[in-house]
C-alpha cells in the first residue's frame, strides 16, 4: 500500500504542476493582449536575451560546424562520399544544430538569470508591491520577456546558422583541402528555404519555452535563497527537456516522413 501512495502522491503533484503552470499560461496570455505594453522593458529584454548571448552562441556554431566538418569526412571517406560534407553541415547546422544548441546555452544563460531575478523579487516581497501599485507582475515581468524571448531567438539562430556554417568552411578549405568554390557551391546547392525557415521557427518555440520556465519558476519560488536557487536550477533543466522534446515534435511536423 505505501508503494501504491507513492505513485498517487506523484501522480497528483504532476496534475497540480501542470495546473498551476496551465493558469500561469492563461494569465500570460491574456496580459499580452491587454494595455499597458511595457515596450521598454521588451527592449531591454532584448538586449539581455539576444545581444549579450552571441558570443556565447556564436563560439559554440563556430566550433560545432568546425567539429562536424571533421567528423563527416571521417565517416565519408569509408564511402569516397567526401563531396557530401559541405551539404551535411548546412543542412543538420540549419534544421537541427543551430536551434537547439543555441536554445539549450541561451537557457543556460537567460532561463537561469530570469528566475533568478524574479525568484529574488518573489521572496523580497517586490512582486507583492507591484500588485499593491495596481501593477500586473506578469504584464510588467513575464510578457516582455516571453514577447522579447520569441522575437530574439531567431535572429540569434540566424546569425548561429552563419557562424557554423562559416566553421565548417574553414575546416573544410584548410583543414580537408576542398576547393573554395566547389565547397560553397555545394553548400548552395543543397540549402533549402525550409530549412532554414523550420530552424527559426523552431527557435522562436524554444526562446517562448526558456522565458516561460523562467519565469514560471521564479515566479513560484519560496524558501529564501535556498528556494531561489532551486527555482533556477528547475527553470533550466525544465527549459532543456521541453526544448529537446518539442524539438522532435516540430521535426515531425516539418520533416515527417510521408
Amino acid at each position: 500500500m505505501h508503494f501504491v501512495q507513492v505513485i498517487g502522491q506523484v501522480f497528483l503533484n504532476f496534475l497540480e504542476a501542470v495546473g498551476r503552470f496551465s493558469l500561469f499560461f492563461g494569465g500570460v496570455v491574456s496580459a499580452g493582449v491587454r494595455r499597458p505594453f511595457y515596450f521598454s522593458q521588451t527592449l531591454r529584454q532584448v538586449l539581455e536575451i539576444g545581444f549579450y548571448s552571441l558570443p556565447v552562441v556564436g563560439l559554440t556554431a563556430i566550433f560545432t560546424g568546425a567539429v562536424l566538418a571533421l567528423q563527416s569526412y571521417t565517416g565519408f571517406s569509408r564511402f569516397n562520399a567526401e563531396s557530401s560534407i559541405a551539404a551535411v553541415v548546412v543542412i543538420s547546422i540549419t534544421r537541427e544544430l543551430g536551434p537547439v544548441l543555441a536554445g539549450l546555452m541561451v537557457a543556460g544563460r537567460v532561463g537561469a538569470s530570469m528566475a533568478a531575478e524574479i525568484g529574488t523579487m518573489r521572496v523580497t516581497e517586490q512582486i507583492d508591491a507591484l500588485s499593491t501599485l495596481s501593477t500586473s507582475p506578469q504584464q510588467y515581468l513575464v510578457v516582455p520577456r516571453v514577447v522579447a524571448g520569441i522575437l530574439t531567438l531567431p535572429c540569434l539562430v540566424f546569425v548561429a546558422d552563419i557562424i557554423g556554417v562559416f566553421g565548417g568552411y574553414l575546416v573544410g578549405i584548410h583543414k580537408l583541402g576542398f576547393a573554395p568554390t566547389g565547397y560553397i557551391h555545394n553548400t548552395i546547392q543543397f540549402m533549402e528555404t525550409k530549412d532554414v525557415v523550420s530552424g527559426l521557427i523552431k527557435a522562436g518555440v524554444f526562446g517562448g519555452i526558456i522565458a516561460l520556465m523562467g519565469c514560471y519558476h521564479g515566479f513560484h519560488s519560496k524558501g529564501g535563497a535556498q528556494g531561489v536557487g532551486i527555482a533556477t536550477t528547475n527553470a533550466v533543466v525544465s527549459a532543456s527537456i521541453l526544448i529537446l522534446l518539442s524539438n522532435y515534435f516540430l521535426t515531425e511536423l516539418f520533416f515527417a516522413v510521408k
